[in-house]
């Protein structure tokens, strides 16, 4: 009897001490601002108020602040996330998933109203400044991880075919130059969403091709010191190796300088600065920036392009700089394009419009 009683006491204690300890530790230390594993804010203690108390978002706020500071918090996660994945099976972790030591997030369903939505911010930019104004007006369409990994790994996904044509019979001022054949799942980094620019030379080449510009293809391979990873590991929170973010470069590369209207500073193709933040993927260009222009003053030729872009254009983007004298990058993400005239004059430009799957299943982001 006394031995039952002892190995009750003993784990009533222990239960006690880590819920009482936690709870006195989650009391007594700092907050943080910032999660670095999931870049993100984390949220600070509610305002308590006699208005927030009666509406009840001073408790809603305070169980998100609980969560967002609750100690050993990214430990937690982990073990949450090994347990789902190795444990119990679970084929998703918040609808991220891991096939080949490559993450994913699902992407489904196919969103026709997106597409149409999408469509129409594109055509009436082309019906605006584009028409008769400038020499040619090219789409590229990225495909996302998944439509390497979904359906043959018996996730859902995107009927990626039927996305295609869709987006091609509704934007048919575009010529589309299609690159799927060109890529394979290991030309993108296991941890993040983007494809690696040094693994899309070949892409390049045939954008510039079908534009009708030509690249050497003679790039020098460089690469950051600190390890890389991507959007999806702190999200997935699993313990998976960092990676190397690598970068190209040439004459033309390193001797452009590139604009930026929103700091209305000149700099580098490569930010060396964004190479040591919280996502290395921003040494590209910068990052999401709405309007840059680069000057390439080693250019033999007067050509000129506009990129309208997401993310995905910010690696890309530089290896076509050889190709012209002057390159104007859009992100109508953050830039209404109704101010367009004001920054551009649309004449006699190549037009590129590139854009992934995932904006352009996800355009509420795509400003008119």
């Amino acid at each position: 009897m006394r031995k039952y009683i002892n190995k009750n006491t003993i784990v009533i204690f222990v239960a006690a001490l880590c819920i009482y300890g936690l709870s006195l530790w989650g009391i007594i230390k700092p907050d943080e601002s910032y999660s670095y594993s999931e870049r993100r804010g984390l949220k600070a203690f509610p305002k308590l108020s006699v208005q927030t108390l009666q509406s009840g978002r001073f408790m809603e706020d305070f169980e998100k602040y609980t969560l967002d500071q609750f100690p050993m918090r990214d430990t937690m996660r982990m073990v949450k996330a090994v347990g789902n994945y190795y444990l119990f099976g679970r084929k998703d972790n918040n609808g991220l998933y891991l096939v080949d030591g490559y993450l994913s997030k699902l992407e489904y369903p196919l969103s026709e109203k997106s597409l149409e939505y999408a469509a129409e911010c594109f055509t009436l930019l082309y019906e605006k400044y584009l028409e008769g104004n400038v020499n040619a007006v090219y789409g590229v369409i990225v495909p996302d991880k998944n439509y390497f990994l979904a359906a043959v790994n018996g996730y859902p996904s995107l009927d990626y075919d039927r996305f295609y044509s869709i987006l091609e019979d509704k934007l048919d001022f575009m010529d589309f130059i299609d690159v799927r054949d060109l890529l394979s799942i290991d030309d993108y980094y296991r941890t993040d969403t983007h494809w690696r620019q040094e693994k899309i030379v070949d892409v390049a080449e045939k954008i510039a091709d079908a534009m009708g510009v030509s690249l050497t293809g003679e790039y020098t391979k460089k690469q950051l010191d600190t390890p890389f990873h991507g959007v999806y590991y702190g999200q997935a929170a699993l313990p998976i190796a960092a990676e190397t973010l690598y970068y190209l470069e040439n004459d033309a590369i390193k001797n452009s300088t590139v604009y930026d209207y929103e700091s209305g500073k000149t700099g580098a193709v490569y930010d060396m600065e964004k190479a040591a933040g919280n996502d290395q993927y921003e040494t590209f260009l910068s990052g999401s920036r709405s309007l840059l222009i680069i000057d390439n003053p080693t250019a033999t030729t007067d050509k000129e392009l506009i990129v309208f872009r997401d993310s995905f254009g910010s690696s890309l983007t530089p290896l076509l700089i050889e190709a012209y004298s002057k390159i104007t990058i859009v992100d109508i993400r953050y830039l209404s394009p109704s101010y367009l005239g004001k920054f551009i004059d649309f004449n006699g430009q190549d037009v590129l419009f590139l854009y992934s799957t995932l904006v352009l299943n996800n355009s509420d982001t795509l400003k008119k």
